[in-house]
């Protein structure tokens, strides 16, 4: 009765939708996987936020459809022979959707605000080779003290601690892009309103109905906007995959981030090249919370992750779309060679349980008193499935397992606030293909993503000393080394590496599948 009311409410949604809009114009209704938290960049954290932010602002650089670098309000750039400064010279055509030149002090008031404590970016360490960044963050210096320095209008420099062959790309981020100070400063918080806020990129915003759409429509001041084919775009959340198919061949859908992998059978027979499937830089995995018992005790965790059949999990549960990981970093990523891999990687999974069943009775416990976890996940048939699966893996080590879901905005704003859990289900997406933005989550000062509460000063030290390192093989060797140890103690115990898998109608074009699974709608059209 549930799917039945949504197919009936969700035609009715979108005729009204489509009749605000001329029928001349190019309308792309879009599934994303949740709600968003805020609109406010500095604080989004997630995939499906970024999708919404990428088409509503610019940043210097920016993704093609392809996935690689290419200008953005940056029309060139300069990099300095040491590789410690940056020179970005804008293009006279970037503005804001209010018709304002988009300057060199957008950038910087961005950058300065991300970097205040009180703004409490939770992903303000993404920026952090920025020289001074971490200094402001931490309250230890002010804000102008950070090397990011407007040159004059068009000219924007900006100074590192240490060479990062990643700065470019890690600038494709959502916490890379610009703010208007103006608005930002008039609305306060609620500059993300509609009708408050002004964006740069290539669309604005023009509806947030929670739990029903996000509309953006084309930003006539943009500076590529002649090029851009869609006129508006509706975000729907999508947390019910199994409704989102249902949309999808109802033709109410014109793409979804996601597909449920209990029907990947019948969507590759019913849908086709509809049906995508495409590697992704990414690993699906559980944290634990390392500082509270009796998960504090590494044994524990150890034998909790040697339990877990993954190849049962990537074939069965996913459908044969994603892979085993025994890594957290995952293989294939660049500036690095093969991940470190977990040990019991290639032992039979018989012998991994009565490895585990040995571990658990070193840590006390047995069959008379066994281990009791709670696993948490987000609401989706993949993660119900998921945590299923794993518990039936742990009761045959003599582990009693329950479950607690909640949404995807609810779940993930309790791991970032430092929330009570035993086992979370998480998963994490390269923002840029290194190593270290994997192996940063558990710094012990990453409040944001560091979800297990891990705190371990040589891990600190191996990460500190590679953000310093000029030599690329020296910074290869240190980040392995970091890997290793974060793989014998496992505040994190990675379960699978990612594909992506989406649904993308006939008639969309432009849809490049990629590894950073990045798809501007600036880019795609509609054919009908």
């Amino acid at each position: 009765m549930r799917l039945c009311l949504k197919k009936i409410f969700f035609p009715l949604l979108l005729g009204l939708a489509v009749s605000s809009v001329s029928f001349a114009q190019m309308v792309y209704h879009r599934g994303n996987s949740a709600d968003p938290e805020t609109l406010d960049h500095h604080l989004t954290s997630t995939v499906y936020e970024s999708h919404i932010i990428n088409d509503l602002y610019e940043g210097l650089v920016v993704y093609d459809a392809k996935a690689k670098v290419m200008p953005g309000v940056a029309e060139s750039w300069e990099i300095s022979e040491d590789g410690l400064s940056y020179t970005f010279k804008f293009r006279d055509s970037a503005k804001w959707s209010n018709g304002d030149s988009v300057t060199a002090n957008d950038f910087v008031f961005a950058f300065r605000r991300i970097m205040k404590p009180e703004t409490g970016a939770k992903y303000a360490n993404i920026l952090f080779p920025i020289k001074g960044a971490e200094a402001v963050n931490t309250g230890e210096a002010e804000p102008d003290t950070m090397g990011v320095t407007a040159v004059d209008d068009k000219t924007l420099k900006i100074e590192l601690e240490s060479v990062t062959p990643y700065f470019l790309e890690l600038l494709t981020h959502q916490t890379g892009k610009p703010m208007h100070q103006a608005s930002v400063e008039e609305h306060g918080s609620d500059f993300v309103q509609p009708g408050n806020m002004v964006s740069n990129g290539a669309y604005t915003l023009s509806e947030f109905v929670p739990n029903s759409h996000i509309r953006v429509d084309k930003n006539p001041n943009f500076h590529d906007a002649e090029n851009v084919q869609i006129d508006t775009v509706f975000f729907y959340p999508t947390e019910d995959r199994g409704a989102a198919v249902q949309r999808f061949q109802a033709g109410e859908l014109h793409s979804n981030n996601d597909a449920p992998t209990e029907q990947i059978q019948f969507m590759r027979e019913e849908l086709g090249d509809q049906f995508r499937v495409a590697p992704y830089l990414g690993t699906y995995y559980y944290a634990v919370k390392a500082n509270k018992e009796p998960f504090s005790d590494p044994r524990v965790r150890r034998a909790m992750s040697m339990a877990i059949d993954r190849e049962f999990l990537g074939e069965d549960i996913w459908g044969g779309t994603m892979l085993p990981a025994y890594s957290f970093v995952p293989p294939g990523i660049g500036n690095y060679g093969e991940p470190a891999y977990a040990d019991y990687k290639d032992m039979d999974q018989l012998d991994r349980e009565d490895a585990a069943i040995a571990l658990l009775k070193e840590a006390g416990f047995d069959e008379n008193n066994p281990l009791k976890i709670e696993i948490r996940y987000n609401t989706s048939e993949n993660h119900k499935n998921t945590a299923i699966a794993i518990a039936d893996n742990w009761k045959a080590v003599g582990i009693e397992t329950t479950f607690l879901n909640t949404d995807t905005k609810t779940h993930y704003a309790h791991l970032r606030d430092k929330g009570d859990f035993d086992v979370a289900r998480a998963g994490w997406i390269g923002d840029y293909s290194d190593p270290q933005n994997f192996l940063f989550m558990v710094e012990s000062d990453n409040d944001g993503f560091n979800y297990a509460n891990y705190n371990n000063p040589d891990y600190d030290a191996l990460m500190d000393a590679a953000a310093k390192e000029t030599d690329l093989q020296a910074r290869t060797e240190l980040l392995y080394q970091a890997e290793t140890m974060f793989m014998n103690d496992l505040p994190f115990l990675p379960l699978l590496y990612y594909s992506s898998l989406s649904l993308v109608s006939d008639k969309l074009k432009g849809w490049e599948d990629n590894l950073q699974n990045v798809h501007l709608s600036r880019y795609m059209s509609i054919e009908e």
